[in-house]
């Protein structure tokens, strides 16, 4: 998978006059290509890096040997503009990933340098089409050409660098009515949270972040952060129409159009997919600890050396913010101190959310934290390792809002 400048046409329908836009991407594409995998199958990448700076990879959400977690400074070095290294590892959990730059992510990822990455269950569920849906913004010119604001100090304090133009890349461009289908929803933008709507189905949401449900749920607006995926299983019943409401109108994201009919529709109701094996834990949980968001414009001051900071230190410190032994259920107070929501990501491990009342929610492996709002958030830490943990409005990770966890 060779990582490398591309052309690519962003701009489509309406702004489709204008040419291509000079981007980052594998194997001569932005988005890089589809990687499928069976659960419990290895998949091995030799990652050729030819951008002309140095780059890694970082396979997002896949509880994987740290090793090939692909982030510099803490896992990997990262790999030279010609250099070469080799990704190997077993997929453990069956869902929605995806893989993207781990170095100068707030540019590389921006640019295009991302791909999808899906880990099919032993047993799939019976659908006759599977299609990978990218939601994803970019922050164009006149001339098509990226805006060259990538290390803008307002975006780095604000809400991140948002885009201009924004659209559905979907993996299939036609369905059949009355196909039942399985879409994966993947927000790979560097800031924007989409309340993605999605009409002209009917069906359940069944995953969040590659995790199952353990019961499926109604579809209705399907709200992802930066790096946050979803899956729903549904009946088509007309072309299916993807918008969010930007706070100004509903924005039309693009369609996936319907084409003949299916002439032996599905009628069984549909079910929750196996689960990965990931057991809640009972009981109290071994240690409590609070994560607090500081900085930012409007933020107030912080004892942070940077932009934002995790409890007043910004970047990452020499030593791990928490460490643990293997096996040891922490519950995390992700408390935002600050004036812009934040997707706080943590790298190699999944956790419950705790919803209102106590109770156990959806696994996620990042988590939405609105401004001036907490979020508890439950992890058995199993995977060992140093493992990153960062906010996924990715400039903002870059000026502070990062630290690490180690599992000893």
């Amino acid at each position: 998978m060779t990582a490398e400048p591309v052309l690519a046409q962003i701009l489509t329908g309406e702004f489709s006059e204008y040419g291509p836009t000079p981007s980052l991407g594998f194997n001569g594409s932005t988005p890089g290509p589809l990687l499928t995998v069976r659960q419990g199958d290895e998949l091995s990448v030799t990652f050729e890096n030819r951008t002309g700076e140095a780059t890694s990879v970082h396979w997002h959400g896949i509880r994987i040997t740290n090793r090939m977690d692909g982030v510099p400074g803490l896992t990997q070095e990262a790999v030279p503009d010609g250099g070469d290294f080799e990704y190997r590892f077993v997929a453990p959990d069956a869902g929605t990933f995806w893989y993207h730059s781990h170095s100068r992510s707030w540019e590389q990822v921006a640019r295009g340098l991302y791909g999808p990455l899906i880990v099919q269950e032993t047993a799939p569920p019976d659908v006759d089409a599977d299609i990978v849906v990218i939601v994803d913004d970019w922050r164009l010119g006149e001339n098509a050409e990226f805006i060259d604001d990538f290390d803008g100090m307002f975006h780095f304090a604000h809400g991140g660098r948002l885009g201009n133009y924004a659209k559905v890349i979907p993996s299939q461009s036609s369905v059949r009515r009355g196909d039942r289908i399985r879409l994966r929803l993947i927000n790979t933008a560097n800031a924007r949270v989409f309340p993605v709507a999605v009409e002209g189905i009917d069906g359940k949401l069944v995953a969040l972040d590659g995790m199952p449900l353990g019961r499926v749920e109604e579809v209705g607006t399907v709200t992802l952060a930066p790096a946050q995926r979803a899956d729903i299983i549904a009946d088509v019943v007309d072309d299916i129409e993807f918008s969010f409401w930007s706070g100004q109108d509903n924005y039309r994201l693009g369609l996936i159009t319907v084409d003949g009919s299916n002439p032996s529709p599905r009628t069984s109701e549909i079910q929750r997919l196996p689960s990965n094996g990931i057991v809640a834990p009972s009981g109290e949980p071994d240690r409590r600890e609070t994560l607090r968001m500081q900085g930012g414009a409007m933020g107030g001051r912080h004892p942070g050396e940077d932009i934002w900071s995790f409890n007043g230190v910004s970047d990452l410190p020499e030593k791990p913010w928490l460490k643990v032994d293997r096996g040891t259920a922490v519950q995390i107070s992700l408390v935002n101190d600050t004036s812009f929501p934040h997707g706080i990501h943590l790298h190699g491990q999944h956790f419950f959310e705790i919803a209102d009342g106590g109770s156990l929610g959806s696994l996620r492996d990042t988590s939405l934290v609105n401004a001036r709002e907490s979020r508890d958030i439950l992890c058995v830490f199993d995977n060992p390792g140093k493992w990153l943990l960062h906010c996924h409005m990715l400039g903002h990770s870059a000026t502070g809002m990062k630290t690490w966890v180690e599992v000893t």
